[in-house]
């Protein structure tokens, strides 16, 4: 798996809890198979919808090896790396490696916000280190850090250095990358609100939150846009931005395990600090979910391009 292409549809995937905050792998399945059978084409563990910072190094194994099992081989698996200190990334990237992963998911570094140069040398130290494909997260906007041209530029001397989450929320920086790079990285959208218009502009792939309740539609609006079938998409996209939007709030992933609930994918449980949502919050949350299932697109027939 380590000549996957960066493309298609990525869940990043929820992980899944009991009512004793303990991984629940059975309702882990139960979505894993839900995305295996919609047609992603990769699966991200570990990031913020996998709620890694809660996670111990013992879980986060025993889930990369669960999807490893149950992908079988069919579609890349993807680790997340998100560390304070280099040495602590470098170790997970060698690790992820070790244990079976397809590519690597890298974010700068975490809490401290580091220089330009400071954040080329972490990428540069982790990309170093292991043989694996990875893909930068760029994402000013959450974690204060943005990877300029610049950046990108001496870091295209790493190979395996191959692919952007294109997270800026500015969809000309699609056409800047392809302006200055070519292919060399290959932009997959790391923002669900904006799926459409950076596959319209370019990217070869989406890196989905709402896939992990919905994912027959995310697959959908991916392979029609593919296709050039973009009527169609447009629909499906324009029915589903209500939810999308619920991707892009600092409680996305209360967000997201609502909406998996309602769709028969997830337990709901978040784990602590995180709390699920009350009150205010949560009926607002309810009404986008259940006006959305009213006018669910029915009979879609994205599979027939697969």
């Amino acid at each position: 798996m380590k000549n996957f292409k960066w493309e298609g549809v990525m869940p990043a995937i929820t992980t899944q809890f009991d009512e004793s905050y303990q991984l629940d792998l059975t309702a882990f399945c139960v979505n894993l198979d839900a995305q295996i059978n919609a047609g992603v084409h990769g699966i991200i563990l570990g990031g913020t919808l996998g709620e890694a910072s809660t996670l111990t190094a013992q879980e986060r194994s025993l889930l990369l090896a669960t999807t490893l099992e149950r992908v079988a081989g069919k579609i890349p698996v993807i680790m997340n790396i998100a560390e304070q200190a280099t040495t602590d990334a470098v170790n997970l990237a060698k690790q992820a490696e070790a244990e079976g992963a397809s590519g690597l998911m890298l974010l700068p570094p975490m809490r401290y916000k580091a220089t330009d140069d400071e954040t080329v040398a972490y990428f540069s130290s982790v990309a170093a280190a292991t043989s694996l494909p990875i893909m930068i997260y760029n994402n000013p906007v959450d974690y204060k850090i943005e990877v300029t041209l610049e950046m990108f530029e001496q870091l295209s001397k790493y190979e395996n250095i191959t692919a952007v989450k294109e997270s800026t929320r500015d969809t000309t920086n699609v056409t800047r990358m392809i302006n200055r790079f070519g292919d060399r990285f290959k932009i997959l959208c790391g923002v669900d609100t904006i799926a459409l218009e950076c596959l319209m502009m370019g990217a070869t792939g989406w890196v989905a939150g709402l896939v992990d309740a919905f994912p027959e539609e995310t697959v959908a609006i991916y392979t029609y846009c593919k296709a050039g079938k973009w009527d169609k998409a447009r629909a499906v996209f324009r029915w589903f931005l209500p939810l999308l939007e619920l991707d892009i709030s600092p409680q996305l992933v209360q967000n997201i395990k609502l909406c998996e609930v309602a769709t028969g994918l997830g337990t709901g449980l978040v784990r602590p600090p995180r709390k699920p949502l009350t009150g205010e919050a949560h009926q607002q949350v309810q009404d986008i979910i259940e006006a959305a299932l009213k006018t669910r697109p029915q009979n879609l027939d994205f599979k027939k391009l697969l």
